[in-house]
């Protein structure tokens, strides 16, 4: 038995009206891989939503996320995923900012972009205004940086652990130890030249020679 819907509706067509809905407070419209991107202005992205939502028909806020540039200007994308529930599609619309510039804040369409808004600062430290429990959510209140930014150090500044000692949860510098992190880069199909640790504990059995390399293949 088939859906008497698509499982996908089609794009045809959403541009333009977008373009119809939106307009001066468009910047830029495309469509790749069969998703709608829309590039709106930073001071109108509320009044860009809900046109979007009331006239549209997107009425859903499914998620927001943030991307980093290092290399731009402003560095900073937040993308907004709506669905529309009525025509079974979704779009993207995608504003940018910097460290300093603010997004205004969409809670007053959405509640639930509250949290969402918290997870792209704690993540990003994209600012939000008009939102008013603007706090880190995924880490703690005392880290130190925004860990999805690109120049982010992978290792961080400090790592968290429960002490015995203080029966508490205390932060420290980060510590790696490299004394066993020695790296050759070698292919392992073609072995290692010296022994690895624990191989000289299985000696080689009679009758059973070490494989050839390819480059020693008689041909």
């Amino acid at each position: 038995m088939t859906a008497p819907y698509p499982k996908y509706s089609s794009s045809e067509g959403v541009i333009d009206a977008a373009k119809a809905v939106l307009g001066d407070l468009l910047i830029a419209a495309s469509e790749h891989v069969s998703e709608i991107r829309l590039d709106v202005r930073r001071d109108m992205l509320v009044e860009a939503l809900r046109r979007l939502r009331d006239d549209m028909e997107y009425q859903q806020l499914m998620e927001i996320a943030g991307v980093d540039y290092p290399d731009r200007p402003e560095r900073f994308e937040v993308v907004y995923c709506l669905l529309s529930l009525t025509k079974n599609h979704r779009i993207r619309v995608h504003v940018s900012t910097d460290e300093v510039a603010p997004v205004p804040s969409v809670t007053g369409l959405w509640p639930v972009a509250g949290w969402l808004e918290r997870e792209v600062f704690d993540m990003y430290g994209v600012l939000f205004e008009g939102n008013g429990d603007l706090r880190r959510i995924l880490t703690d209140y005392g880290f130190r940086g925004h860990p999805l930014r690109k120049d982010f150090p992978l290792t961080g500044f400090s790592e968290m652990r429960y002490s015995e000692a203080h029966k508490r949860v205390i932060y420290e510098p980060v510590r790696l130890a490299q004394d066993l992190r020695t790296f050759d880069f070698m292919s392992p199909w073609e072995g290692a030249e010296y022994i690895l640790p624990g191989d000289e504990k299985a000696p080689e059995a009679p009758g059973a020679p070490t494989p050839l390399k390819a480059d020693e293949v008689k041909r």
